[in-house]
């Protein structure tokens, strides 16, 4: 007897893998805001981050923002591959900004549906 349908498995592995893209996001912004962050540790921590990604499996990606995310980890990885600390300072703030625009676009979506918004008062008294 099946326990789970295998829609609900679908959902469980959509959104853990979505969830692990977000956390892949969450220590980007946190080894590019450290200012003494070494390029070894970022890419053993990258590389960690990416293995637990691939045994992950893939599934389809429907929003822009997420879309985009996968997109940017993907060449942030093989931009990263053979870099040195030089290298690594000087694409920190482009990075940064990358992030921060993807954080923005995620945000965009969420305030976009007009329904929701407070109506002013007395709107209706004329």
């Amino acid at each position: 007897m099946q326990r789970y349908t295998a829609k609900q498995i679908e959902k469980y592995q959509r959104q853990k893998y979505i969830a692990h893209l977000e956390k892949i996001a969450k220590n980007l912004f946190r080894m590019f805001r450290q200012e003494d962050f070494l390029v070894s540790h970022f890419r053993n921590k990258f590389d960690e981050l990416i293995q637990e990604q691939a045994k992950l499996e893939s599934v389809r990606l429907d929003s822009e923002y997420l879309q985009r995310l996968q997109e940017h980890i993907n060449t942030l990885n093989m931009q990263t591959v053979n870099i040195n600390q030089k290298q690594f300072d000087d694409i920190k703030m482009a990075e940064m900004s990358n992030l921060n625009r993807l954080q923005k676009l995620k945000k965009r979506v969420s305030y976009k549906k007009d329904k929701h918004k407070h109506k002013e008062k007395n709107e209706d008294w004329g």
